[in-house]
């Protein structure tokens, strides 16, 4: 799940540097967008990675 979670994040970030890179009607319309989307999955692949080594080390 930590790689799928890690993936998910690349993805975002790739998004998003294509539509500041591309600007123009969809960086308008969707760069914050995305720039919250990669914050909520950051988050989310960082809680996995704790709760592993919580897990690992209980």
């Amino acid at each position: 799940m930590i790689i799928v979670a890690l993936g998910a994040v690349l993805a975002a970030l790739g998004l998003g540097v294509l539509s500041m890179l591309k600007g123009g009607e969809f960086a308008k319309r969707h760069g914050n967008r995305l720039m919250r989307l990669r914050v909520f999955l950051q988050f989310t692949a960082l809680a996995l990675i704790a709760l592993a080594f919580f897990l690992r080390d209980g």
